[in-house]
């Protein structure tokens, strides 16, 4: 029996969608997946020293204040760099998660830095936002050069440990439960 072109085309589709979605949901360790400059290991591996590990890209942007905040200033703490945008259902769904972690961890070396990448037309919202979802870090404006330093982010959420000595521990990409960034939070503070 001979199939056509058309039949042909679906079922490579369907196998690719179907190797995709196994390839991405496939995080059973709940370890951050390593940055794409180290993606030389199992992306669920854990560096095996810290002087294995990258230095986080430092960065200076402005808040929604427009007050500048600079990444090597939280040095000495463990930090989240999580970029985001308002319109994103999962990265609206793990903000409540942040901000419990906050009040739990946050006077013992956490913190979290959020990065809009909002269009500049929606960053006028960001305010309203934050206050609405009761967000208790500090949200930068993203720039493209952040952008690009950090991989050239292809999906929102995407969230980057950094350690107390300022190196990437990994790169997280998409929502996770409140659990699993605990589960960060205590190994690594």
């Amino acid at each position: 029996m001979k199939l056509d072109a058309k039949w042909m085309t679906v079922i490579a589709a369907i196998v690719v969608l179907g190797g995709l979605i196994f390839y991405t949901s496939n995080d059973m360790s709940g370890a951050p997946e390593q940055p794409a400059a180290r993606a030389t290991t199992n992306s669920n591996q854990a560096a095996s020293a810290d002087d294995a590990l990258v230095p986080a890209p430092d960065f200076t942007l402005n808040d929604i204040n427009g007050n500048p905040v600079t990444l090597s200033d939280y040095k000495g703490k463990l930090v989240f760099v999580n970029f985001w945008a308002t319109w994103c259902p999962p990265c609206r769904a793990e903000i409540p998660a942040f901000v419990e972690l906050i009040d739990k961890y946050g006077d013992q070396g956490f913190a979290i830095l959020g990065i809009s990448v909002d269009k500049p037309a929606d960053v006028e919202k960001i305010p309203s936002f934050m206050k609405k979802m009761k967000m208790n870090y500090p949200v930068l404006i993203a720039s493209g050069d952040v952008v690009q330093n950090y991989g050239g982010i292809s999906s929102i959420p995407t969230t980057f440990v950094i350690n107390k000595e300022g190196k990437v521990l990994g790169r997280i990409v998409g929502s996770r439960s409140q659990d699993m960034f605990e589960s960060i939070i205590k190994k690594y503070l």
